[in-house]
């Protein structure tokens, strides 16, 4: 899958958890917050994924301290499937553009 989300629309953490939820189809109850999301991203996002973050560096000015939290939570999800093994056309994918 590829998943598509755009830094002009995100300028607050509040509107990542929107824009991620609506990208990758969370269920209705997902918390909106980084612990919520990595749950959803270790254990109910179907593999692979590529996330793309079109505009990225829009989102890091707007919430430079709130942004680099949350590619952070990204990134560990790439580190956890490189960690279990997954093969690289398998694992979950965040490209900042």
């Amino acid at each position: 899958m590829i998943a598509e989300i755009d830094g002009r629309q995100i300028q607050s953490e509040v509107d990542f958890h929107v824009a991620i939820a609506q990208a990758l189809g969370f269920a209705s109850y997902y918390g909106n917050n980084l612990d919520a999301l990595w749950d959803s991203l270790s254990s109910d996002v179907e593999r692979p994924v590529l996330l793309v973050w079109s505009n990225s560096s829009l989102s890091q000015a707007a919430m430079p301290t709130d942004f680099d939290r949350i590619v952070g939570v990204l990134r560990n999800a790439e580190r956890q499937d490189a960690e279990w093994g997954l093969p690289a056309e398998e694992r979950f994918k965040l490209e900042l553009r």
